[in-house]
């Protein structure tokens, strides 16, 4: 039986996030977004764990972790202003609103890690691999930038290698075990995901493509 009470507490939870989310000077709404350019983007960036973890290995780089969710957003705000982080900004906005907010052939490397797989075929567009997103990554993508995918689904992973074929892009690295690869030690960077699912004996699919 579910309690009403747990339901109050959950929601005052939830409203304290966002309230976290507006108060941090890292953190950023759409229409208040002013910035067009970054070293590199993640999109679907949740808890952005990932991505502070990026900004703290290259303090001579800028980062903005994208996420329709501040309540998640929050968390990596609030541990990058811990660190003392200037190079990384936190972005509160849908993936296909990013040609709004970064300038074309600006960002130099886009990381999309581990993206709802929507299984069902009727879904298929609101995969952050389809084809309509990968035009905008094209968009926004220097010339010699890189897009980089994660994720655990070997179904959805070869879903996806079949649209970057499909629309040209070239497959420049690619493993389906990151994690047992000779890969660089960069892209084996985990997200908050990625270190559970591990413990859960499953592995990461891997690839960099570029246009």
């Amino acid at each position: 039986m579910i309690n009403p009470d747990d339901f109050i507490i959950t929601k005052k939870r939830k409203k304290y996030k966002f309230a976290k989310f507006a108060n941090s000077p890292l953190c950023f709404e759409f229409d208040a977004w002013a910035y067009k350019t970054a070293d590199t983007v993640e999109i679907g960036a949740g808890t952005s764990l990932f991505s502070v973890a990026l900004a703290k290995a290259h303090p001579e780089k800028t980062f903005v972790a994208v996420d329709v969710k501040a309540d998640r957003l929050q968390k990596g705000a609030y541990l990058a202003m811990e660190l003392g982080l200037q190079n990384i900004s936190f972005l509160r906005a849908r993936a296909d609103q990013l040609n709004e907010c970064f300038s074309p052939q600006s960002v130099g490397t886009i990381w999309v890690t581990f993206p709802d797989p929507f299984p069902r075929p009727r879904s298929a567009r609101r995969r952050l691999t389809h084809p309509l997103y990968l035009e905008l990554y094209e968009t926004i993508l220097k010339k010699d930038g890189s897009l980089l995918i994660k994720h655990d689904s070997r179904d959805f992973f070869h879903w996806s290698l079949e649209q970057l074929v499909e629309q040209q892009w070239r497959i420049e690295e690619l493993s389906f075990d990151l994690h047992d690869s000779g890969l660089a030690r960069e892209y084996k960077t985990m997200t908050t995901y990625e270190e559970r699912w591990l413990e859960e004996g499953l592995v990461t699919n891997f690839v960099r493509a570029t246009k």
